[in-house]
């Protein structure tokens, strides 16, 4: 796994775009006037911090539920040595978010929201197949709604 190196600037972006990311028709120029950079700054600091793997996308978190989807958390049984190759293998799916480690026998968790069940099963089905490794799905019983901010520092 890479670490990522981030500077005041890149750190200032991220504890921003969690939770209040401008809903403009150009957000990246409010944002960066905001913090006292050009939009093409905010823009090449964002690609670069993608490429290097500290973001993964920036999108709406849309209820899965009420759109007519499904959702569910996936736990993964994932050889120490593999992680990057397999977590690399699930983020290929677009329908994939929320891939982060555990320190547990099963250590790698993600959430998939696809359209339909089938899809879902198409998806859990490729990613057993690709990766060999061990999944448990672990679909919501109950939904808890929780907000979740990261403080970068």
């Amino acid at each position: 796994m890479t670490i990522v190196h981030l500077d005041d600037i890149d750190k200032n972006i991220l504890n921003t775009i969690q939770l209040d990311f401008p809903l403009e028709v150009h957000p990246f120029e409010k944002l960066g006037k905001e913090l006292g950079i050009t939009e093409n700054e905010v823009i090449e600091r964002l690609e670069r911090l993608n490429t290097a793997g500290a973001i993964r996308r920036i999108g709406p978190i849309i209820n899965t539920k009420i759109a007519g989807g499904i959702s569910t958390l996936v736990a993964a049984r994932v050889p120490e040595h593999r992680i990057d190759e397999v977590a690399e293998t699930i983020n290929r799916y677009l329908e994939v978010s929320h891939n982060y480690l555990r320190p547990a026998k099963y250590n790698m968790w993600f959430t998939i929201s696809a359209p339909s069940e089938e899809r879902l099963v198409q998806i859990l089905g490729e990613l057993k197949t690709e990766t060999g490794c061990e999944l448990i799905n672990l679909p919501t019983r109950r939904l808890f709604k929780i907000g979740v901010k990261f403080n970068v520092r």
